[in-house]
């Protein structure tokens, strides 16, 4: 199992995936979860707070990229 997170001063990414297919990502549009799991398997859930989590991440991830853009100067 993969997290891959990542931020830009625009844009985020935070997703789960297992086996090389996507089990859930945060869709930051929307401000929800979504797990795109298809029909034929057994669905997988994840915790509630997982968004509220991936989007605290995010803040975190752009907090890290101001103090490095800071440090590079």
């Amino acid at each position: 199992r993969f997290r891959i997170a990542g931020c830009s001063d625009s844009d985020g990414e935070e997703m789960y995936t297992l086996d090389g297919e996507e089990m859930w990502y945060a869709d930051f549009i929307n401000k929800k979860g979504v797990e795109p799991q298809p029909s034929f398997i057994d669905h997988i859930s994840y915790v509630e707070g997982t968004y509220e989590t991936a989007e605290a991440n995010q803040q975190v991830c752009r907090g890290n990229l101001e103090n490095v853009r800071k440090a590079m100067k």
